[in-house]
């Protein structure tokens, strides 16, 4: 039996990490051990919980208005104790966070094989977004096996000089755990969505949060505003709760009849929501699968984005961040259907539920334990799709 480790720290990585972590826990081959950092504390814990799990070893990082740096050395000081002592065979991260650095550079440190899931995403941009376009560049430099859920990522990857020996394509395991969480929820996790199923109008889930969107906020509260004054439309905020986030979009939305402000809600009660919801309005990272895998056509908030895939295929569109191109952006959709069904229709690019099962595959693979994995293909044209990305790193389609 294989002793892995799995280190996370944000809720991200533990939607995406949790049906690989009970998959595992579920072969006989492997005997994994979650660490967790601690890096987003509540969220963490609420995700972790709705799939029924809990960390083996946790870290408990986190401290009021730390620094990336201290989240990072925080993070390798708790993994040092325990990487010197574990029996590890092979050390998993999951994408970008300061987690993920931690936890590539210490099982480096220790000679212990590093598995990159959600490998090889590019913006093509060093700082959009910051710090996570930087910490899977460094990760990449470190990693043994690389499972990449596009082929564009793996293409991205190899262009690097990545050996072709070393990257799978797996598909994005944030598919598996939204086709496992979309009917979990009895409710939406706030009193204030309650009548949401019963309202007449169109929704639209909206949320900004991310580092290089702090300075466009007020423009961005702005836009969410313009927008709710369209007819028959309701947006619903579940605002970040970072006090720059609030501060910044509260006094231009909080009031609105047509705005309905909640804070973050549980995982299972955000896929009811997006599943609920008719446009997806975000700069989040997991939005811009997920809406595509739910059919919601997806406005990202920004001018970059590391997940082309879905704007090539169509069902994601980038909008900037000013308040002209955003209202322009979601007004085109709400007053065009026959706009609005094509990207609603636009094939999903991210997975097709088998991701966890391939990710799994991979790992036995690399160990001598199995076979090798067939490759996830995506509905967009596998070629085409690969020759667009490397022919450019970002789109801005209109």
């Amino acid at each position: 039996m294989r002793s892995v480790a799995v280190v996370l720290g944000t809720r991200p990585e533990a939607i995406k990490f949790a049906p690989v972590i009970r998959a595992l826990q579920d072969d006989p081959r492997f005997d994994p051990v979650v660490i967790s950092t601690g890096q987003h504390r509540q969220m963490l814990d609420e995700t972790l919980d709705a799939f029924g799990l809990k960390p083996d070893i946790d870290l408990e990082i986190m401290a009021p208005k730390q620094t990336l740096s201290q989240v990072t050395y925080r993070s390798l000081r708790g993994l040092e104790e325990h990487f010197s002592v574990l029996s590890t065979e092979a050390v998993l991260v999951h994408g970008d966070t300061a987690t993920t650095l931690a936890g590539a550079l210490s099982g480096f440190h220790h000679r212990i094989p590093v598995v990159h899931v959600e490998a090889g995403l590019r913006s093509g941009h060093l700082d959009s977004p910051f710090p996570e376009e930087g910490n899977r560049r460094l990760v990449a430099q470190v990693a043994r096996l690389h499972l990449a859920p596009t082929p564009g990522n793996r293409a991205n990857l190899l262009r690097e000089g990545v050996s072709e020996d070393s990257v799978v394509v797996t598909g994005n395991t944030v598919i598996d755990a939204l086709q496992w969480a979309c009917d979990k929820a009895d409710d939406y996790g706030d009193p204030a969505l309650a009548d949401l199923d019963t309202d007449p109008r169109r929704i639209i889930l909206a949320s900004a949060h991310r580092r290089e969107a702090w300075p466009h906020l007020p423009e961005i509260a702005r836009a969410f505003a313009e927008i709710a004054d369209e007819p028959d439309v309701r947006v619903v905020v579940p605002l970040h709760r970072n006090p720059v986030v609030r501060e910044a979009m509260l006094p231009r939305i909080g009031h609105h009849p047509n705005i309905t402000v909640v804070d973050p809600l549980p995982y299972l009660n955000f896929c009811r929501l997006m599943r609920r919801a008719d446009i997806i309005l975000s700069d989040s990272s997991g939005s811009q699968e997920e809406g595509p895998a739910l059919g919601k056509p997806t406005l990202v908030l920004g001018t970059v984005t590391e997940r082309s895939e879905a704007v090539v295929a169509g069902t994601a569109r980038l909008v900037g961040v000013t308040t002209d191109s955003i209202v322009a952006g979601a007004t085109r959709l709400l007053r065009d259907p026959d706009e609005y069904d094509r990207m609603a229709a636009a094939a999903n690019p991210y997975g097709d539920g088998r991701a966890t099962e391939r990710t799994v595959g991979a790992l036995a693979h690399f160990f001598g334990d199995g076979p090798p994995v067939e490759p996830f293909v995506p509905g967009t044209p596998v070629d085409e799709l690969a020759a667009e990305l490397a022919r450019t790193s970002s789109y801005a389609r209109t």
